[in-house]
């Protein structure tokens, strides 16, 4: 199962890679932190990084790899891992310091076995330099098997291009 993972990841993520081998790079990495909560009313944090290139013009692919663990403890924890459509508003404003994005796809929440879920959130990159920025998130992924729980973040971290 890891190594079915590690290419997935590969296969995401390595485009993206490529894209920043060009002049005009167009794309971002980023990592994060998030606390959570779940529908059961529960606690934790989910950890990760991921990135994402520009397709056309505002359009974006990407994917991204993380742990969650519940607060309780962060040993037993899940991982996750997407593969998302994003859009990012680049012209928002005049000085293009502030880009605001929505984003959805698909999530793999694993750990022994697979549950399949769907995630969508939306959130900003604020560009402080150049190549460094702040990137706030909300993140809801929901599992598309009835009865399992799904987790809801408010995610901060740190974007760069």
């Amino acid at each position: 199962m890891s190594k079915l993972i590690f290419v997935i990841a590969l296969a995401v993520l390595l485009p993206i890679a490529a894209t920043a081998q060009s002049k005009e790079w167009r794309g971002q990495g980023y990592a994060f932190v998030a606390p959570t909560s779940t529908t059961e009313g529960g606690f934790g944090l989910h950890i990760g990084g991921g990135g994402e290139g520009l397709v056309y013009k505002g359009l974006g692919v990407g994917g991204e790899i993380g742990y969650l663990g519940s607060a309780d403890g962060l040993r037993d924890g899940i991982g996750v891992l997407s593969t998302d459509i994003s859009y990012h508003f680049t012209k928002a404003t005049k000085s293009r310091k502030f880009a605001p994005f929505v984003t959805s796809g698909y999530s793999m929440v694993f750990r022994g076995s697979a549950i399949n879920s769907v995630n969508i959130g939306g959130g900003a990159n604020w560009w402080f330099k150049d190549r460094i920025g702040l990137r706030l998130e909300l993140r809801d992924h929901v599992p598309l098997r009835s009865g399992a729980i799904h987790f809801f973040g408010v995610r901060i971290g740190l974007a760069f291009r």
